[in-house]
């Protein structure tokens, strides 16, 4: 089956660059982005989260629930903690987004797993990226998509 390309997962457009397939009986053509080793760009951690997310899902007994969305690409991540003396025991989330949305979310719960509301305040979409191995502009979204659920979150717990 000369000149088939088969995708994977759902990949930002602008991050993968097209590469050119040759069939021998034919020109060579321009791939569909798709085509992309997403191993050169994304980092092991972020394809960790990604591909096994930790604390997904909802949390009945939750302290705070919030959504946020990025209304340029659509991702929306709906973040929930259950709180006690101070300190967050829980966390889940929910997410439908790209694949560093979904990596910073999962992030996101296992930091805030243990922490005060003040040490919580302390994450920054900066420290999330660098976390999952580093993020490329393209992708940086997803960690402020991320940070600003929690700010939103913190700010319900008052």
């Amino acid at each position: 089956m000369r000149g088939l390309i088969l995708g994977g997962g759902r990949l930002s457009h602008n991050v993968c660059r097209a590469r050119t397939v040759r069939d021998r009986t034919r020109p060579a053509v321009e791939a569909p982005l798709a085509f992309c080793d997403t191993r050169r760009v994304y980092s092991e951690a972020v394809l960790d989260h990604f591909q096994h997310p930790r604390n997904a899902g909802d949390l009945a007994a939750a302290s705070a629930v919030v959504a946020v969305n990025n209304p340029v690409c659509g991702d929306v991540l709906r973040l929930a903690v259950r709180v006690e003396d101070g300190r967050i025991l829980e966390a889940r989330f929910q997410t439908r987004g790209c694949v560093t949305s979904i990596a910073s979310s999962s992030l996101l719960t296992e930091m805030l797993l243990g922490k005060t509301l003040a040490e919580a305040r302390a994450i920054t979409a900066a420290e999330i990226a660098a976390e999952l191995g580093g993020l490329p502009p393209a992708t940086y979204h997803g960690s402020q998509l991320a940070a600003e659920a929690l700010a939103l979150l913190l700010a319900r717990l008052k």
